[in-house]
C-alpha cells in the first residue's frame, strides 16, 4: 500500500506516516545507525522527518541533516523553535541556527514547540518574515490545545498556521473532544507525536494483542494503523533500527476491520468531556 497523504492548508500534500527524531543526536556512537534508519525510512516513502532544536541540543537536527544530504528534494523537514527563543528576533536567529545544522536553505514546516512567555503575536510576525524570506515554507505550533488555537486564530496572520503537533494515540484520545474537530474544520492537520504512547505502555493491552494476533501483526502496527486512518492526522514514530523502520512502514498494509475497531474502541474509549491536553 502506498503511504496516504495529508494536505496542508497551503495545498501541499505530505505523507501521513513520517519519522520522529526525539532522543537522536545524543550519542555519537549511535549517529551512523540513526542516519541509516532515517535514510531507509525515506526510501520506503516516509519522507517527512520531524526534529527540533531542543532534541539533543541540536544534535537531532545534525543527524537529520546528514540523512537528507543529497536527497533534500525528496524530504519534508519539520523543526521547532524553543519557546524561550520565540521572540521577534530570537525566532529568526533560532531558525538560522537550525538551517545551518540541517544543512539546508529552507525548513518546510517550522513550529513553536510550546507556549512560552513571548507574545504569540511576536512569534507569528517572525514566522511570517521567515516565510517571506524563503527560510520556511509554512509555520505551525505544537502542544496547543483548542483554547490556545482560538487565541492564535485571533492574532494578525494567526490563520496562516499550517499544523498543530500534539501527543495523540489510542490511549491518549483527549484531543478528539474539541481540538481535532476544530483543526479539521480549519483543514489543518494534526501531527501525532508519541503515537505508540510513552514507553509503549499501551502496547501491552490484551485487546491490542488480540487484534494484532488476528492479523499476524505487531501491537505497534495496529496502533499506527488505527492512528493513520484518522482523517487529517500525521503520525511521526521514531525508529533507529532497520527492523523497526520496516515494521512502522508495514503498518500501512494492515486493514483494520469493523470488529477490530469496535474492540479497540471498548479498550480505549474516546473522551466524554473536555480534558487537559496531554503533553510529554
Amino acid at each position: 500500500m502506498t503511504i496516504p497523504s495529508v494536505t496542508l492548508p497551503s495545498g501541499l500534500a505530505v505523507p501521513a506516516l513520517g519519522q520522529g527524531t526525539w532522543r537522536m543526536g545524543e550519542r555519537r556512537s549511535e549517529r551512523a545507525r540513526e542516519i541509516a534508519a532515517l535514510q531507509l525510512g525515506v526510501e520506503l516513502g516516509m519522507t517527512l522527518i520531524d526534529t527540533a532544536e531542543m532534541y539533543g541540543d541540536g544534535g537531532a537536527e545534525e543527524v537529520a541533516g546528514a540523512a537528507i544530504k543529497g536527497r533534500r528534494d525528496q524530504v519534508f523537514i519539520v523543526s521547532k523553535v524553543y519557546p524561550h527563543n520565540a521572540s521577534a528576533r530570537g525566532t529568526i536567529a533560532a531558525c538560522e541556527s537550525s538551517l545551518a545544522r540541517l544543512g539546508t536553505g529552507q525548513i518546510d514546516l517550522y513550529l513553536l514547540h510550546w507556549r512560552g512567555s513571548h507574545p504569540l503575536a511576536e512569534t507569528v510576525e517572525a514566522f511570517e518574515k521567515l516565510k517571506a524570506a524563503g527560510k520556511i515554507r509554512d509555520w505551525g505550533v505544537s502542544n496547543f490545545d483548542a483554547d490556545a488555537m482560538d487565541e492564535l486564530a485571533a492574532i494578525r496572520n494567526g490563520g496562516q498556521c499550517a499544523a498543530d503537533q500534539v501527543l495523540y494515540n489510542l490511549a491518549q484520545r483527549g484531543i478528539e473532544w474539541d481540538l481535532l474537530p476544530k483543526c479539521r474544520k480549519r483543514r489543518m492537520p494534526v501531527m501525532a507525536y508519541c503515537p505508540l504512547d510513552q514507553g509503549g505502555r499501551m502496547l501491552r493491552s490484551t485487546s491490542l494483542r488480540g487484534v494484532a494476533e488476528r492479523h499476524g501483526a505487531t501491537t505497534a502496527q495496529v496502533a499506527l494503523a488505527w492512528l493513520v486512518r484518522q482523517p487529517g492526522v500525521i503520525a511521526i514514530p521514531k525508529a533507529v533500527s532497520e527492523g523497526h523502520v520496516r515494521e512502522n512502514r508495514a503498518a500501512l498494509d494492515l486493514a483494520l476491520e469493523a470488529t477490530d475497531l469496535a474492540e479497540l474502541e471498548r479498550a480505549f474509549p474516546p473522551p466524554t468531556r473536555k480534558m487537559p491536553l496531554a503533553m510529554n
